[in-house]
């Protein structure tokens, strides 16, 4: 007999104490009859003595009739203070009441009272006789002591079809399948005939496991033994072959059925909800109600949870009505499903009268709704939800919890996230695991991702939800290089799914990792999940951002094209200024009939923004609802002020926000300020910069943008007050960090870096450079024709990082060897001039991808389209030789 490692590994013996003998193993014989009254044990003392029993102890002349009169009237602790005194007076027990004992013991759910009277009962005999042996086994199994059950199973002198029936269920309750299945076949092999209670139990293990080829064998048994015409039997067949996903047999079992119950109709259209059939199992509905069958409870909801994955409104109210003049809408369970069939189908606002006719609710009632909200994308009334739940004095149970949480991290809810960790830690919730990865993604969303990373340690048993959630929390925490360090760690014991690389993707393009983005391609293609939902947009993403966009090309015509990739392409030309491309690009895209969205117009404006064509993004934006239906958004204002303001419009940028439909955001006022900072317009920077701080005052970028106007324009008081309010309001500007990707590692270079290993040969060769950029004219790194203001500039906001990634990658590359860099704030004009001259000497191409767009560098020229540092240092560098 096979055993899992949860089964008791030791057989039975009749010589030897049972586990629960043994623990009382002190207690007195309790002389015992297996008969009552004709055969007992004899005792050491005469019969007669009963006439000297105390009458406070035992106050009947029949003092076994008395027991059994306790136990049948349910005193069990009176039967048991009984018991003892029977015991001191060395009284036989007969079988009849030691089986009214152990009935009631299981009846009570007393365990230790029950293994009591089995130590009493097997301390007077070796064996156990039929009827009593039953009785401990019915007792033990629903208790869950499996091994105490099988002992009794091993002292039984008999066994009969029940004492079977009742240790194979006992050990497909407790999910020891196999054991099970087992079992039986033991059973059939001793000579046992199974009955009509054996089949169902054997049938819902297979089932259960699913093992289709056992089903079918115990099916030729049924057949065999003559059950096929049993209706309960053939209900077990089908749910069997349901469970097992042969509906076909399933549904031919049923047609063939001659009398079927409200339970063979529920098997068969379950069955068919459960492998996805869900029309069928729908028309099933409508055929059990022209056959006259009621449904129950459980039919309705399995109807209604039917309506919700086929997104089928109609239906669903169909049903619904039905549920109402049937009565069953005063049961909690169908409104639960009803609940959660409307939200699913995002009628939130039908959901809500569900909930508010109903008389009774239960937690799974609040859960729905609290869920139903999140997923619905209205996080603040879950939350309002969630505390109405609270007055009402329920106690959440863990889907609750973790809906919660979702709902604090979608809304940066920290303080109430907090607070919810704490009743996690006390009611115990904290050890569900689903508990446990909502908190670590509420803490990284909430920019605490050390508290994330806290979290995910003190989870024991960690699944991939667990892993993706750390990976993405440090990606959106901007730690990337941990985020890869971690999906290694994952890979030796867990198998990444799509949404874990999709992650892992995300890390690599914001570091530039394209090594490890190669990898992890290869991992999806080796794997099948190449193809798989948001992967084949994840995988082109990260291509265009690392800036190789032949490889994208390639990943773009090898998989679906849906909107999505058009616009990660569309962004790939519009962060390289390269607007006349996008606008091919868009055109071909709607000569391909796919239909643009409304992120389709924000790369598209950007575009044109950024290569000065006014007309055309005008034009563009003017066609959005007209020609396309899309209806413009803040964003695609932001975008159009942006288009005037960096073409030196600013006037009209300021008169185009001033007629706007719908009041403008920070970030429309944003767009202004940054045209203000590149044409140094200060006056009106300033104004946009009071309407931006009405509304927001933590966006680190604004304070960045006003700081950069004012030094522009040498306001260099101007500058050091608003940096003393951003120190003020706790904000903090990122350091420069710059990563560069050597022989598939990536290394990563801070400003003012002292500690790399090879920092020494880094700061000699950028030395050399600036000397021949002084020999050249240049003036190197702080050149003459760069004032005070535009070092001091550099310096605060851009950190010359760049630099030594570059330097990093001359050394360790052999020559000709493109480098790519990314990084973290924008390239200052002393930067883009060094990078610019080291292209031209060294002769190699040099790509920087900062926070605005790439700066592709080749034999001195950039990309960008700036080139009069590259015509002076010609200049110099002839006149020099003449």
């Amino acid at each position: 007999m096979a055993f899992s490692a949860k089964t008791p590994r030791s057989l039975i013996k009749s010589d030897l104490p049972s586990p629960i003998h043994r623990k009382l193993r002190k207690h007195k014989f309790l002389y015992f009859s297996n008969q009552r009254k004709t055969h007992q044990i004899s005792s050491t003392q005469p019969q007669q003595q009963l006439s000297f029993l105390n009458t406070n102890s035992l106050n009947s002349s029949d003092p076994n009739s008395h027991l059994h009169l306790l136990c049948i009237n349910g005193k069990l602790q009176e039967a048991l203070n009984y018991l003892d005194s029977m015991q001191e007076l060395q009284i036989p027990l007969d079988e009849d009441t030691a089986i009214g004992m152990v009935r009631l013991c299981e009846w009570k759910r007393a365990f230790e009272e029950g293994s009591k009277v089995y130590c009493y009962v097997s301390n007077s005999s070796n064996s156990l006789s039929l009827r009593l042996g039953n009785a401990f086994l019915s007792m033990f199994v629903r208790f869950g002591k499996l091994g105490d059950a099988w002992y009794v199973f091993g002292k039984m002198v008999e066994r009969d079809v029940f004492s079977w029936n009742v240790l194979i269920s006992g050990y497909a309750k407790k999910g020891f399948f196999d054991e099970a299945l087992c079992l039986y076949h033991r059973m059939l092999w001793v000579g046992f005939k199974p009955d009509v209670y054996t089949f169902p139990c054997v049938l819902r293990t297979c089932g259960a496991v699913p093992n289709l080829e056992r089903g079918k064998e115990v099916h030729v048994h049924v057949i065999r033994f003559g059950f096929e015409a049993d209706v309960d039997v053939i209900n077990a067949l089908i749910t069997m072959y349901v469970k097992c996903g042969d509906l076909p047999k399933a549904r031919l079992l049923f047609d063939k059925m001659a009398r079927r119950d409200r339970i063979s109709w529920n098997a068969i259209i379950s069955g068919y909800f459960e492998n996805g059939e869900y029309l069928e199992g729908i028309r099933l509905f409508f055929k059990m109600r022209e056959h006259w069958f009621d449904p129950d409870l459980m039919t309705m909801t399995s109807v209604i949870s039917a309506c919700e994955s086929l997104g089928n409104e109609r239906l669903g109210r169909e049903i619904h009505g039905y549920v109402i003049v049937t009565g069953m809408s005063a049961d909690v369970s169908v409104c639960n499903s009803l609940i959660q069939m409307y939200f699913s189908l995002g009628c939130w606002e039908t959901a809500e009268k569900v909930f508010d006719r109903m008389e009774w609710r239960d937690v799974v009632s609040w859960t729905a709704m609290i869920s139903g909200y999140e997923n619905n994308v209205l996080p603040d009334k879950a939350l309002d939800t969630y505390r109405m739940m609270e007055l009402h004095g329920f106690v959440p149970d863990e889907i609750t919890l973790a809906s919660v949480l979702s709902a604090c991290a979608y809304l940066g809810k920290l303080d109430m996230g907090i607070k919810l960790h704490e009743l996690a830690k006390r009611t115990g919730f904290i050890s569900y695991i689903i508990v446990a990865n909502t908190l670590v993604d509420m803490y990284s969303k909430c920019k605490c991702v050390d508290k994330a990373l806290e979290v995910f340690h003190s989870i024991p048993d960690k699944d991939v939800i667990s892993w993706t959630a750390i990976i993405l929390g440090l990606r959106l925490n901007n730690r990337c290089f941990e985020a890869l360090i971690f999906f290694r760690q994952m890979k030796v014991s867990l198998k990444p799914n799509s949404v874990t690389l999709v992650s892992v993707l995300s890390a690599c393009a914001r570091i530039g990792g394209l090594m490890c983005g190669k990898e992890i391609h290869a991992y999806a293609l080796r794997t099948g999940m190449a193809l798989d939902g948001f992967l084949p947009n994840a995988l082109l993403d990260m291509y265009v951002r690392c800036g190789r966009m032949g490889p994208a090309w390639n990943q773009f015509n090898s998989q679906k094209k849906d909107v999505s990739a058009w616009n990660i392409l569309l962004t790939g030309y519009a962060q390289r200024g390269q607007g006349k491309l996008a606008v091919e690009f868009f055109n071909r895209m709607i000569k391909s009939n796919v239909s643009p969205d409304e992120i389709t117009f924000i790369p598209l404006l950007c575009a044109c923004s950024k290569s000065e064509m006014v007309t055309e993004g005008l034009k563009y934006f003017n066609s959005m609802e007209l020609k396309y239906g899309v209806t413009p958004n803040l964003k695609h204002y932001a975008c159009v002020v942006d288009l005037l303001g960096c073409a030196g419009q600013l006037e009209e940028a300021y008169e185009f926000i001033q007629e706007m439909p719908i009041k403008p955001d920070a970030a429309i006022w944003g767009a202004l300020l940054n045209a203000c900072r590149i044409h140094r317009q200060v006056e009106l920077g300033e104004f946009a910069a009071q309407r931006i701080f009405e509304s927001d005052r933590r966006s680190v970028g604004y304070y960045v943008l006003l700081c950069n106007l004012y030094a522009n324009s040498g306001k260099w008081d101007e500058v050091a007050k608003v940096r003393k309010m951003m120190k003020d309001n706790g904000l903090v500007i990122d350091p420069g960090c710059s990563w560069v990707e050597v022989k598939g590692k990536i290394h990563a270079f801070l400003s003012g870096d002292d500690f790399h290993p090879q920092i020494n040969e880094i700061n000699a060769l950028l030395e050399g450079i600036y000397e021949k950029m002084r020999v050249a004219g240049l003036g190197g790194p702080k050149c003459d024709s760069m004032d005070g203001v535009e070092i001091s500039k550099a310096e605060i906001f851009c950190g010359h990082s760049e630099r030594l990634a570059v330097a990093f990658g001359l050394i360790n590359t052999v020559p000709g060897t493109p480098i790519w860099v990314t990084k973290n704030l924008y390239m200052c004009q002393s930067c883009h001039s060094t990078i610019k001259f080291i292209s031209k000497i060294v002769r190699r191409e040099i790509s920087v991808r900062d926070t605005e767009e790439f700066h592709h560098f080749k034999d001195g020229i950039c990309s960008c389209g700036d080139v009069e540092i590259l015509r002076k240092a010609l200049t110099n560098t002839t006149s020099e030789r003449n």
